[in-house]
């Protein structure tokens, strides 16, 4: 960066009854922005929390704009009425999970201007101990969707097979096909010219269809490992576990519509059909103590994928 280079970021975080863990967000956050030297803007678009999330910002954090939403119309429409109020050259969207360590806002900025063709840069983001969490990806397909339904062992779970790209040297950031969505800083010129978050998708997958639709525009997306990102992960979503399990799947049942041929959206239907068949199979053998409501959940699953093929989720 230039001595004089102004930077004018904007920050959009959704926010769901994680009051606690927002607080903590938005203090590294203006900390970091702070330190960095960086004009910063943040938003936070509240849907329909029922913890005091909104009460508790305009009384710790009166320079954040809050916009309270009587209903939570999802996650991807949500963070769209964010992005449409930022006003900053690029824009960080960020989960209320997390918390950014020293120099993240600074080496996700530089990275997304390291060269002009980069219109998306994700952080690295770690677990609360401080070990590695899956942070870049290749876009799904058949291998990723088996070894969700049976994973077969760990390493196989983290694996390049299973869509996980390595952190490489630690250091360079290095190009994915898509980021978790914890963490992303994107130009405002690439929402300008390849759109919004589709709202059909309520949670889940958004930012996949999102970087798909970056990279087919012609721009790179990647991992800055010198951002680092504590991420407690699944804070909102394990609130309703068993309704979030299935609004997985029929955010993926809408992915694979648009991207993919009814043969592979049979493929994954069949793997979840097997899979209820073999969780069925293991309550019946293992008795009392076993957990009959996964079969229960994937039978749910077949039936979306089935109703995808129909054209309809």
């Amino acid at each position: 960066m230039e001595p004089n280079e102004a930077r004018n970021l904007s920050a959009v975080i959704v926010s769901w009854n994680t009051r606690e863990l927002l607080k903590r967000c938005l203090a590294s956050l203006l900390a970091d922005a702070a330190a960095s030297n960086i004009m910063l803007e943040v938003i936070v678009v509240d849907n329909a929390s029922s913890d005091g999330s909104a009460t508790a910002l305009a009384q710790h954090f009166p320079v954040v704009a809050v916009d309270a939403l009587e209903a939570n119309i999802g996650f991807a429409a949500a963070t769209n009425r964010g992005m449409r109020r930022a006003s900053g050259d690029d824009i960080l969207l960020l989960n209320p999970d997390t918390e950014l360590l020293p120099g993240a806002l600074d080496a996700l900025w530089r990275a997304l201007h390291s060269m002009p063709h980069v219109g998306l840069v994700g952080g690295l983001l770690l677990n609360p101990d401080g070990s590695l969490q899956s942070s870049g990806y290749r876009f799904p397909t058949l291998t990723q969707s088996f070894l969700d339904f049976f994973p077969l062992h760990p390493r196989l779970v983290g694996s390049k097979l299973n869509g996980r790209v390595p952190p490489g040297d630690g250091l360079s950031p290095y190009a994915v096909d898509h980021p978790l969505g914890a963490c992303m800083l994107v130009r405002h010129a690439v929402i300008e010219r390849i759109g919004l978050l589709d709202e059909n998708y309520f949670l889940y997958s958004e930012e996949i269809d999102w970087c798909r639709r970056i990279v087919a525009g012609g721009w790179t997306v990647l991992i800055a490992p010198a951002a680092r990102i504590i991420h407690f992960g699944g804070q909102s979503t394990s609130q309703a576990a068993q309704a979030m399990f299935l609004q997985l799947h029929r955010s993926r049942a809408y992915y694979f519509q648009r991207y993919h041929s009814d043969s592979f959206l049979h493929s994954v239907e069949l793997m979840a059909r097997a899979a209820a068949w073999w969780a069925k199979s293991r309550s019946i053998i293992e008795g009392p103590k076993s957990r009959p409501t996964r079969a229960n959940a994937l039978r749910s699953v077949s039936r979306i994928y089935h109703e995808a093929r129909g054209g309809s989720v």
